[in-house]
């Protein structure tokens, strides 16, 4: 189906930038969906502040339907933004492997200066230390890793399952419409082709595929 006048905004996570959303971008434009993707300075500024500009930049699209996708802070960003829905087009929001429940790699690393600085200002307002809820009003489905293999595993390891760098538990959010596993690390969600095929049915239908 042709899905050309929903838009789908995509938000990567910490140390990224627009450049590591590409290929997933790419593969929701075959789904048939009009693509932008969201650069921001995870480090500099807060999640709140991200998600100020984001606001700004959903507005100036002028499109009745934007879909939201974001990979780790970027879905933190998202939920930052919908705490204030007013003013927004509708559209649904998947989160891929982001710690709505606070990660507990950031916690530690928060503990000292020589390796908070890593973190700037993610751990600011909405970030990485802290518990997301649920906006209410928006069809939110989960996306988390189940393959181990990442950075969490040199940093005291973590919860099982998880996908090297977030754990699964740490993805759940009350109140989210649906949540879906797969077989990948949390980098290797952004060039997954199955990520991207369940990312788009959940943008069409408000479910991930059983398939």
């Amino acid at each position: 189906m042709i899905r050309s006048m929903e838009h789908v905004v995509v938000l990567h996570g910490i140390w990224l930038g627009r450049w590591a959303m590409w290929p997933l971008a790419r593969r929701l434009r075959r789904c048939g969906y009009r693509v932008s993707l969201f650069g921001y300075p995870s480090l500099w500024r807060t999640p709140e502040q991200n998600a100020a500009t984001l606001r700004r930049f959903i507005q100036s699209l002028g499109a009745d339907t934007v879909h939201l996708v974001g990979h780790s802070l970027g879905g933190r960003v998202i939920l930052k933004l919908l705490e204030r829905p007013a003013g927004l087009s509708p559209g649904r929001v998947v989160l891929l492997g982001s710690p709505v429940q606070g990660s507990l790699l950031a916690r530690r690393l928060s503990r000292w200066r020589l390796t908070r600085v890593v973190l700037g200002r993610a751990i600011g307002p909405g970030g990485l230390c802290e518990a997301a809820t649920c906006p209410a009003g928006r069809e939110i489905g989960v996306l988390s890793g189940t393959l181990a293999i990442g950075i969490g595993l040199l940093l005291g390891g973590l919860p099982s399952p998880h996908d090297g760098t977030v754990a699964v538990s740490e993805t759940r959010l009350d109140g989210a419409s649906d949540s879906c596993g797969l077989r990948v690390t949390h980098l290797g969600m952004l060039l997954s082709r199955a990520v991207a095929r369940q990312t788009c049915h959940f943008l069409a239908h408000g479910r991930f595929s059983s398939a």
